[in-house]
């Protein structure tokens, strides 16, 4: 299938132009064992509710999680499940909380955007615990995951810019530098624009964070060679920075700057942003997740799926 970038050619005038979804350990892990029939919390005793899972996000201002939250949501509750939600720090792994989020009897680990430690990850295993990944990966090859396929959507935008006749091109980068989705959003855009002989591309860091993307971006323009196009790991960081484009340096969108995010979530799609953004297949992503659960509670192995999305020009 072809890439989806949503585009509303936001180019110059130019030529050419985690959630973590916890299905509880079982009674077979001494250290998380209840009765069966019923939830304990602390002061009351609840019946035992049909729990899909637990949910971790990492940080729900980003608008792409809450798209995420519903989804699963309405999914798993059209299998007769509800979900846990449970947030973890921002940039941290969902570690810390697994003590609370294993009080409760839930039915698999959905990781939305955060991370679980390798050793909570073979406890959750050998309890016979269903974990899966959204929107990440990582090189333990006992973890399932779903993804979009972020390296060929860098490489998308790279190509769709430099069509766009840009000469001076930016990319900072919504890193965590560790998280799978910017190093594969980052490799697909630096190898398309390599194929195509281009260099000098400049970077900076958001960290996922609105604060610091708007920070990265008043250092990029502050720059005598400033940039003629940025292109943002993710929505959440493209928002400030179009704030700070326009409000701070005046500058017009497309016509003297171009900015191209990634997730086509939420605000990016509101006429006052009118962002251009590589359209992630979130439907398709909960759906294969939801089903990876179940896959592996029937005793399936582990998977890792690759989603791409259709052209959206």
């Amino acid at each position: 299938m072809e890439d989806a970038v949503r585009v509303r050619l936001h180019l110059p005038s130019a030529p050419g132009s985690g959630a973590a979804l916890c299905r509880g350990l079982r009674a077979s892990s001494r250290r998380y064992h209840r009765p069966t029939g019923q939830i304990q919390q602390p002061g009351r005793t609840l019946d035992r509710i049909k729990l899909g899972g637990k949910v971790t996000i990492s940080y729900l201002d980003n608008p792409f999680h809450p798209d995420v939250l519903e989804a699963l949501s309405n999914q798993l509750q059209a299998r007769g499940y509800q979900i846990l939600l449970f947030t973890a720090a921002h940039g941290s792994t969902a570690d810390p909380m697994f003590e609370n989020v294993m009080r409760y009897q839930v039915d698999g680990v959905i990781l939305a955007s955060t991370m679980l430690s390798s050793k909570l990850a073979r406890e959750c295993r050998r309890a016979g615990v269903p974990i899966v990944l959204f929107n990440r990966t990582t090189d333990d090859a006992n973890m399932s995951s779903v993804t979009g396929d972020n390296e060929r959507g860098g490489a998308a935008i790279a190509s769709f810019l430099l069509a766009g006749n840009h000469k001076r091109l930016a990319f900072f980068i919504a890193g965590l530098e560790e998280s799978s989705t910017s190093r594969d959003r980052e490799r697909g855009f630096r190898s398309a624009l390599e194929r195509a002989g281009y260099t000098g591309l400049q970077r900076a860091v958001g960290h996922y964070n609105q604060m610091e993307a708007a920070g990265a971006t008043r250092a990029l323009l502050q720059q005598k060679n400033r940039p003629d196009a940025i292109f943002c790991a993710n929505d959440h960081m493209a928002l400030p920075c179009i704030e700070v484009v326009r409000h701070e340096f005046g500058l017009r969108i497309p016509d003297d700057l171009s900015v191209v995010g990634f997730d086509d979530a939420g605000p990016a799609r509101w006429k006052s942003f009118d962002l251009t953004s590589f359209s992630q297949p979130l439907v398709p992503m909960v759906t294969a997740t939801v089903g990876m659960i179940s896959d592996l509670q029937s005793g399936l192995i582990s998977q890792r799926v690759v989603l791409s999305s259709a052209a959206s020009w």
